[in-house]
């Protein structure tokens, strides 16, 4: 595959900027405060934004695609992403001047694919509502899941690699990189097979049926982690990478001793866990019939963030018997935030997430997203809580972009001020 001149000067011109802003003094002084926070030592709350609406934030063509190879467009597209958000949405990002270049790595999946109505209201958007159709619903079902084979073409990577190579050569060093963390949320994953009405009744009506599929399902998740772990397609995640739900994982508590950079182990790694479908259920069903399960999961890994957006405020006792590698933990806006700082304290990291609904509203209002963010902030603060804020889940700014190039301002300035 050869890379037309075109595309190549596009590229190199987006890596000259990238290279440029990765290697301002400002990235390594936010590494270390997010080491910090990691470590759960005094620092002013952080700030990141996550999951963004791309198809509504193009402003003054500052994401338009202009490669015409498809390989070089995907490039483009997460060069120009990176450029843009270091630019309006800042927060307290963190670019570290490399290119990634991912493992080629084919998972041949569980066994099961979602069967679902949708309804969308936007063609752009791809968030979207659904409605289940139910897979699993008698003992037989349990063998729909399938235990994943994994394999890695390593002449493919190879291939890609000299390619970027290539593209970058002489403005940015080009890494190879394998899985850095897992997405672990097998309840999520089950009730789109299940139905969620459905799954409910069951936790009451059939419970030993019920811990009989998520125990196949960890299974099946577990034999694919071993495969990753025993191929040497793991890389590490305590850098500029996304642990969870929440922030980024950077900490020198990671790798554990005895690793070898050659075959990085899930013990080298964060963890993370959730059951967001459990919004509802009792801290008793949470621990019964996911924790119990998920346990099995985060033992594997040096340290373990746990929920999204699920309330866990009254879950923390819950936890913390099951979780002794637990250390970040997601505070949903949806929580009791008095209730949520005498549980969580100064023992984990206090994960916030602010509603994003706040922006896409018929009218923007500052203020009010000041307002909720300033109480949250005013009370962690007096209980000494260790606090990122994690905006996410923006299905939608309302077409307003400059909504969010605002928010992130106002929460750069307020943290600051609680610092």
């Amino acid at each position: 595959m050869e890379i037309n001149k075109k595309d190549k000067f596009i590229l190199r011109g987006l890596a000259s900027q990238l290279a440029d802003i990765g290697s301002l003094p400002i990235q390594k002084e936010k590494a270390e405060m997010w080491k910090k926070l990691n470590k759960l030592e005094s620092t002013k709350p952080m700030v990141l934004i996550n999951e963004i609406p791309w198809h509504e934030m193009n402003v003054d063509d500052e994401l338009t695609l202009q490669c015409e190879d498809e390989f070089c467009r995907k490039i483009e597209q997460h060069l120009r992403q990176i450029i843009y958000q270091w630019k309006h949405l800042r927060a307290d990002m963190v670019i570290e001047p490399k290119i990634y270049c991912p493992k080629v790595i084919y998972d041949s999946g569980f066994g099961i694919e979602e069967e679902s109505d949708i309804i969308s209201v936007d063609s752009s958007n791809p968030i979207v509502s659904r409605h289940f159709h139910p897979q699993i619903k008698e003992e037989e079902d349990i063998e729909k899941i399938k235990f994943p084979t994994v394999t890695y073409d390593a002449e493919a990577t190879e291939r890609n690699y000299q390619l970027i190579c290539e593209i970058f050569d002489g403005i940015l060093p080009v890494e190879k990189i394998g899985m850095p963390g897992f997405w672990f949320a097998p309840w999520d994953q089950l009730v789109t097979w299940w139905g969620v009405e459905e799954l409910m009744i069951d936790l009451i009506e059939r419970p030993e049926f019920v811990h009989k599929v998520i125990s196949r399902l960890v299974d099946a998740h577990l034999y694919r982690l071993n495969q990753y772990e025993s191929l040497g397609l793991l890389s590490l995640n305590n850098g500029p990478f996304r642990v969870g739900s929440g922030g980024y994982g950077y900490t020198d508590e990671l790798p554990k001793p005895g690793f070898n950079p050659e075959n990085v182990r899930a013990i080298d790694l964060w963890g993370c866990a959730t059951a967001q479908i459990f919004v509802a259920v009792s801290p008793e069903m949470h621990e019964e019939f996911a924790v119990k399960h998920e346990k099995r999961w985060l033992d594997r890994f040096g340290l373990v963030y746990y929920g999204c957006c699920e309330p866990l405020h009254k879950k923390m006792d819950m936890l913390r018997r099951n979780i002794p590698n637990l250390r970040k933990v997601s505070m949903n806006y949806r929580i009791d935030v008095d209730t949520a700082v005498e549980t969580v304290g100064k023992d984990y990291v206090f994960s916030y997430k602010p509603n994003p609904a706040v922006l896409a509203e018929a009218v923007w209002s500052m203020e009010k997203a000041r307002n909720e963010l300033e109480y949250v902030l005013k009370r962690t603060k007096e209980k000494g809580c260790i606090v990122e804020i994690i905006m996410k889940d923006i299905s939608t700014v309302n077409y307003g972009p400059k909504r969010l190039w605002e928010w992130a301002e106002m929460a750069s300035r307020l943290t600051e001020e609680y610092a």
